[in-house]
């Protein structure tokens, strides 16, 4: 199977994607303090839609729960399977968390809006991972 097919960007390819999703691990998640930062607030409106949300934070090493759920330092760590990897991080960040995420082996890595990295994604698409770049994730659930 060509890797190209991996990278989604048409809408259907986005709703079936989404349909097929129930828990997201979401790497570089804010906490409640931050709720008016897209980190916060859009895995918040996933969180309230019923998908399963896991936060693994970057910074804020005091928090141990965010949306009710139990921090994880690492994707690695995350003990259930994971359908999406959700990513607010800025795209010079990106390739330090390519081996983690490779690691858990998700359906699929979702790259938030204005989030971008043609290597990671390639790498990604290549290991028969679904990747999404540049979208919000919340936007397209309500727009879908």
């Amino acid at each position: 199977m060509d890797w190209k097919s991996n990278i989604l960007d048409q809408d259907a390819q986005i709703r079936e994607l989404i349909k097929q999703t129930k828990t997201i691990a979401v790497l570089g998640i804010k906490t409640e303090a931050q709720s008016f930062q897209p980190a916060f607030y859009v895995p918040k409106y996933m969180h309230d839609k019923g998908f399963k949300i896991i936060p693994v934070p970057v910074y804020y090493p005091e928090a141990v729960e965010i949306l009710g759920e139990k921090v994880y330092r690492k994707l690695a760590e995350i003990p259930e399977e994971i359908d999406m990897v959700n990513v607010f991080r800025r795209p010079a960040d990106i390739p330090a968390h390519v081996e983690d995420i490779l690691v858990v082996r998700p359906k699929s890595v979702w790259l938030q809006a204005g989030i971008r990295h043609t290597e990671a994604a390639r790498t990604f698409a290549e290991a028969g991972i679904k990747v999404v770049q540049d979208l919000c994730l919340m936007v397209e659930h309500r727009y879908l």
